[in-house]
């Protein structure tokens, strides 16, 4: 994944930029940057790697260096980024989040109109964002480059472009990830979380539709392309990466995990077959869940484990999964008291591989529980997502619904038709996936949110989610 800050000022940005962007932590692992102009000192930029470290200590020498009235910030899950390129269009500064999957395409596309050259990082992978960079210097103006790139990717594109002037500011052409702009008395700024700006002075301006361009400069916020209707903004903000204090599309995160709970305990009521003791969300982002469950269901909220913090990495940092594994494990701490003799009813943001929840689970039992009943805040992942790369590790086949599939099926290719009746709710071929994968995992009983559900606690246009993760429609 990845998230970004950008800042126009009429005085000295740094303090702004570094906080904004440590605000973005929780969407990127790998790598994080600033780049800031000034009009004495031109360009500058700093690039660090945060796989074991947080963003501020890493940066905390550089905010000392650094000046400018302009700059951009970015948290990055993959590539080095921002990149600042020299072009016909000047020098400038960029930044993006999203995922392109005809990268091999545009390549030959660029080379065919000229004479590119782009340096490979490990892997032989080229930059994504070295790419768009590329995709904007085929056109006259940056704004058409801008629009080209949306046009001609396939995926998703958001970006921020820095010039000497200002900031050019685009929104994925589906509004896949958000754009947020505040405002302050010095001037604006932007960002990925509506959050970021808050604790800094900026009040919200306005948030940035489908496929629009704006350009911020300290004075004003231009639009430079109108926003299109259609749109299909990723579900799992809510759900899973989004921050709790987060706003997408006027909808709160928190709010919206506590509708899941309250549509998940519905769901329980109607089947009558379930009656926990205690009612507990898998930290962080299954507890907002839990406590929507718990006061629509009336069983009590607790936290039969806590997460311990202060030193650990969070659980997906590490790049080799048994290593996530082993620091998810180590990071809970149970509380006896309430685990031992007790009927838990767990509420996670999803479940991918189950690794980490069947390990979860076996060490409640350890630990005294007599039943651990499990409850997705989301349906079965059936499909890896092709629009960001918030599961960049995941193949499909590592879908614990996936394998299932594969082995109910007898099969390691079932149509795509098949798929469509493992998700149907209400189709025996669900139920014996669930049930196969509760005996596979050791719940108790296993019920996933229903898509209907969801959309429903969500409260926006069905037409306007991406939901391809679940139902494979685009």
């Amino acid at each position: 994944m990845g998230g970004f800050f950008g800042v126009a000022s009429r005085r000295d940005c740094i303090f702004d930029l570094y906080y904004g962007t440590d605000y973005h932590s929780h969407l990127g692992t790998r790598r994080a940057g600033m780049a800031v102009y000034d009009s004495e000192r031109g360009f500058d930029r700093a690039i660090h790697n945060i796989e074991t470290a947080n963003f501020r200590p890493k940066f905390e020498k550089d905010i000392v260096k650094m000046k400018g009235n302009l700059g951009i910030g970015c948290i990055s899950d993959y590539e080095p980024q921002p990149l600042i390129v020299r072009s016909h269009h000047g020098t400038y500064a960029i930044t993006t989040v999203g995922k392109i999957n005809n990268t091999a395409e545009i390549v030959n596309i660029l080379f065919e109109n000229g004479h590119s050259h782009f340096l490979e990082m490990s892997g032989g992978d080229i930059n994504p964002t070295e790419l768009v960079a590329s995709i904007i210097n085929q056109k006259s103006t940056i704004a058409e480059g801008i629009h080209y790139a949306q046009e001609l990717i396939r995926g998703s594109m958001t970006l921020l472009l820095m010039t000497k002037e200002g900031i050019y500011a685009a929104r994925d052409k589906f509004g896949r990830t958000p754009v947020q702009v505040g405002k302050n008395e010095y001037g604006y700024c932007v960002c990925f979380e509506s959050f970021s700006f808050l604790n800094l002075g900026y009040v919200p301006e306005k948030e940035l539709g489908p496929g629009e361009i704006d350009f911020i400069s300290p004075e004003c916020v231009e639009v430079l392309q109108k926003p299109q209707e259609k749109m299909r903004i990723c579900t799992f903000l809510w759900i899973y990466y989004g921050y709790p204090t987060s706003i997408y599309e006027g909808l709160n995160v928190e709010q919206v995990r506590y509708n899941c709970g309250i549509k998940l305990a519905e769901r329980d009521k109607k089947r009558g077959n379930v009656h926990p003791d205690l009612i507990a969300g898998v930290p962080d982002s299954g507890v907002a869940h839990a406590i929507g469950y718990s006061n629509a269901s009336g069983v009590p909220y607790g936290r039969p484990f806590v997460k311990y913090t202060p030193t650990w990495p969070r659980s997906f940092m590490p790049p080799f999964q048994d290593r996530r594994n082993l620091i998810a494990k180590m990071k809970l701490i149970p509380v006896h008291q309430l685990i031992r003799g007790r009927s838990l009813l767990l509420i996670d943001d999803s479940i991918v591989r189950g690794t980490q929840l069947r390990e979860t689970t076996e060490y409640l039992y350890e630990s005294g529980a007599k039943e651990v009943h499990i409850r997705p805040a989301c349906p079965p992942l059936i499909y890896g997502c092709k629009y960001l790369n918030f599961s960049r590790s995941s193949s499909e086949r590592e879908l614990i619904t996936r394998k299932t599939i594969m082995r109910l099926e007898g099969t390691p290719n079932p149509s795509a038709e098949t798929l469509q009746t493992y998700i149907n709710p209400d189709s025996d071929e669900y139920a014996a996936m669930l049930e196969e994968i509760r005996k596979e995992l050791n719940f108790t009983s296993l019920h996933y949110h229903r898509l209907d559900d969801m959309i429903e606690a969500i409260d926006l246009e069905p037409c306007k989610l991406c939901t391809y993760c679940w139902n494979g429609k685009d």
